[in-house]
């Protein structure tokens, strides 16, 4: 059974900074894409940046120069650093990732997700 744990979130003060870091666990052969979502109080969750197997970023328009994702394939984790927060950033932090596993023989990919952290920032 695979599992996505999150960790790193806290309650904050604007303008500080924050690590969040995402650990997959479990019985798979690799993991492919990976990425953060946030969902603010009353909002759906939205993307906010992902990356590839091999360290490709991407992010949305709205955090471009505050976020930066990173991963390390050897420990199965993937984080997010997020400087310079703002009250706006606010609200429950997911990750996902895309697992493969032919250990059975046949080639499946699905998408997992963890259960969040909570990031709270104050003025």
């Amino acid at each position: 059974q695979v599992q996505l744990v999150e960790s790193g979130g806290g309650l904050v003060q604007a303008g500080e900074s924050l690590r969040l870091s995402c650990v997959v666990s479990g019985s798979f052969s690799s993991i492919n894409g990976m990425g953060w979502y946030h969902q603010a109080p009353g909002n759906q969750r939205i993307l906010v940046a992902r990356i590839t197997r091999d360290s490709k970023p991407s992010y949305a328009d709205s955090v471009k120069g505050r976020l930066t994702i990173s991963r390390d394939n050897a420990k199965n984790s993937v984080y997010l650093q997020v400087n310079s927060l703002k009250p706006e950033d606010t609200g429950v932090y997911y990750c996902n990732a895309q697992i493969v596993d032919y250990t059975t023989g046949a080639y499946r990919s699905n998408l997992y997700w963890g259960q969040g952290t909570q990031v709270t920032v104050s003025t």
